[in-house]
C-alpha cells in the first residue's frame, strides 16, 4: 500500500508541475511580446506592388478582420479590387472572389488531415487529431464571406496602414505552396461547399505551432503586436488586447 500511495503520489506531483509549467510557458507567451519582422518580398508579383505602390496613400487605413472559435482563427480581408487581383489565382482556381454579395474573403492555415477531414465537429476521428497534436502537412483554406459584423465576440476589427495592409497580403500569398513558381494549385475535392476551396501551404503543422501561431505571424508583419507564443485562440485575443494595433 505505501508503495502504491507512493507512486500515485509521484503522479500527482508530476502532473502538477506539469500543469504549471504549461500555464507558466502560455503566460509568458501572451506576456512577453514577440519581435516584428518586415517581409523582405512582399508579392511574387513585384512588378504590380512596386516600391511606389507601396508608398502611395499612405495615410488611408485598410480594415482587417481575426476570427476566431474555440481553437482556430482566420484572417479576413476585404473583397476590394487589390485584393481580388492579388488572390486572383483562387478565382481561377475554381472559387470565384469576385462573386455577387461577397465582402470578406477569409483565409486560414491548418493541418491537412484535420482541417480537411473535419468540416463539423460531428466529423472528429482520432487520426487526424494525431497528426494535428504531433505532424501533418499544412493546407491554406480560403473562403468567400457576405457581411460579417464586427461587433460579434468572436470578431476582431484591425486597422492596418496602406502599407502594412499590402505586406499582410504579401505575407499571406507567401503562405501558399507553389511548383516551379506556377500558380497555387488547389485540392480537388477538399471544399466543404461551393463557397470554399483549399490549397497546399508552406510549412508543416503542429500542436506548438499551429494555425494561431500562423495568424499571429502574420499580424506581426503587417505591424500588429502580438505575444511570444500564442498557440490558441484565447491566447492570442488577449496579447492582441495587450499590445493593441499598428
Amino acid at each position: 500500500m505505501r508503495l502504491l500511495a507512493g507512486i500515485t503520489r509521484k503522479i500527482l506531483v508530476g502532473g502538477c508541475l506539469t500543469i504549471s509549467v504549461a500555464i507558466v510557458l502560455v503566460g509568458l507567451g501572451i506576456l512577453i511580446p514577440r519581435p516584428f519582422f518586415i517581409p523582405d518580398v512582399p508579392s511574387r508579383d513585384v512588378a504590380t506592388h512596386s516600391p511606389q505602390a507601396l508608398t502611395k496613400d499612405a495615410s488611408a487605413r485598410r480594415q482587417i478582420l481575426v476570427l476566431s472559435n474555440p481553437i482556430h482563427t482566420d484572417i479576413a480581408l476585404p473583397a476590394d479590387p487589390d485584393v481580388l487581383k492579388r488572390f486572383s489565382f483562387v478565382s481561377d482556381a475554381g472559387l470565384d472572389l469576385d462573386f455577387p454579395g461577397v465582402r470578406w474573403v477569409v483565409f486560414g492555415w491548418g493541418s491537412r488531415a484535420f482541417y480537411i477531414e473535419t468540416p463539423t465537429w460531428g466529423d472528429l476521428k482520432p487520426l487526424p487529431v494525431l497528426k494535428a497534436l504531433t505532424w501533418d502537412t499544412s493546407v491554406m483554406h480560403v473562403r468567400r464571406a457576405g457581411d460579417i459584423p464586427s461587433d460579434l465576440a468572436n470578431v476582431r476589427s484591425l486597422d492596418l496602414t496602406a502599407v502594412n495592409f499590402d505586406r499582410l497580403l504579401g505575407e499571406i500569398e507567401q503562405s501558399f505552396e507553389t511548383v516551379n513558381a506556377d500558380a497555387p494549385q488547389e485540392i480537388p475535392g477538399a471544399a466543404y461547399d461551393a463557397h470554399d476551396i483549399f490549397f497546399p501551404a508552406t510549412g508543416s503543422f503542429n500542436a506548438l505551432m499551429g494555425c494561431n501561431t500562423w495568424t499571429a505571424r502574420m499580424l506581426r508583419s503587417a505591424g500588429v503586436q502580438t505575444g511570444l507564443w500564442t498557440p490558441l485562440p484565447v491566447t492570442l485575443d488577449l496579447s492582441l488586447e495587450l499590445y493593441g494595433e499598428d
